[in-house]
């Protein structure tokens, strides 16, 4: 990719990855959970998480699963199905779990991602607008390029929704503010999601 291309795509990874969605609704309530330094493994699957899915779809993956309708279909129920399940779980959770809490962790949030909508059309819309069929480098090299922006974007972009949360950790040791912000946490998860099915 050249200069001007590489810009590009690093600020549209900061805005895909700083603008609201599951990952993003997923690190605030950890945040509030478990504050920011047990969040940040979390934190680093996302980017994590995002980068290996941004690599794979701009090398083929999304082409295969762009082929095949009803593969990319069932893909995308399965997943909006599991992020409705834990808004649910979200929602219906009792207080935040303070400094006991177990925060979702590194693996988690990555593998996170895989189920997440928004990821999978942050992805596909990237490859398909950045990958250069005439550039010098293969298509290895621009989707490990592709890989590696999207994760430098991503930490910076996301880390203020897991302070965010982090910052309303002593709101929430009162249960009643808790459980509300449970709520709130869900609902936005369930909305975003629905918003990318609609789509």
């Amino acid at each position: 990719m050249g200069r001007e291309q590489v810009i590009a795509f690093f600020l549209f990874s900061v805005a895909a990855a700083g603008t609201p969605g599951p990952s993003n609704a997923l690190l605030t309530a950890t945040g509030a959970r478990v504050g920011v330094v047990r969040g940040l493994p979390a934190l680093l699957g996302v980017a994590a998480g995002m980068a290996a899915m941004m690599f794979l779809v701009a090398f083929g993956l999304g082409a295969v699963l762009l082929e095949s309708p009803v593969l990319a279909t069932g893909a995308k129920w399965v997943g909006a199905a599991f992020l409705l399940w834990l808004a649910w779980k979200i929602a219906t959770a009792h207080g935040t779990g303070g400094a006991a809490g177990r925060p979702i962790g590194f693996v988690g949030a990555a593998a996170f991602q895989w189920v997440n909508p928004k990821s999978w059309l942050v992805c596909a819309g990237a490859a398909a607008a950045f990958l250069d069929r005439g550039a010098g480098a293969g298509a290895f090299g621009q989707s490990a390029a592709l890989a590696l922006a999207f994760a430098a974007a991503a930490l910076p972009s996301c880390f203020p929704w897991l302070a965010f949360g982090a910052l309303l950790q002593r709101l929430l040791r009162f249960e009643r503010v808790a459980r509300a912000f449970n709520v709130a946490m869900g609902l936005l998860l369930a909305a975003s999601v629905v918003l990318f099915v609609r789509e």
